[in-house]
């Protein structure tokens, strides 16, 4: 398990309200788009990050982490697991406060050396999973 509840916690209500949501896009039958939704319902500021850099859920997206002109707090990763260790070290390099890979995405290379660089990281999870059960 790639997250204790502690982590989950941490990462859900205290690292911050700004989660770049790479891979979400206008496509509604995407889990990125169902999961943005219900971050923005739980209080998040959701940031699309997708190659076509659409406005997404009302936000104005982004092509890449390096573009958003702000900070971030959470970078959210909806790739596969092949890509998913290059989002976490961009995610260091913007100031992100916490990495989350969605469920399915494992990359333990990733996973050490984002938490070596200080950030929280849950990974094999679902945020719109676990924010209804912190209650």
């Amino acid at each position: 398990m790639y997250g204790d509840a502690e982590t989950v916690r941490r990462i859900l209500t205290g690292s911050g309200d700004t989660w770049a949501v790479v891979g979400l896009s206008s496509n509604r039958s995407r889990a990125a788009y169902g999961v943005a939704d219900v971050l923005q319902r739980f209080g998040k500021r959701v940031v699309p990050v997708h190659p076509k850099a659409e406005t997404v859920h009302g936000e104005k997206g982004y092509a890449s982490l390096a573009e958003i002109p702000f900070e971030v707090d959470v970078v959210d990763v909806f790739v596969n697991s092949d890509l998913a260790g290059a989002v976490a070290d961009e995610a260091v390099a913007k100031g992100a406060k916490a990495v989350w890979f969605q469920l399915g995405v494992v990359d333990e290379a990733a996973y050490e050396r984002t938490r070596a660089a200080g950030l929280d990281m849950v990974m094999d999870r679902c945020p719109a999973i676990e924010i209804p059960r912190l209650g």
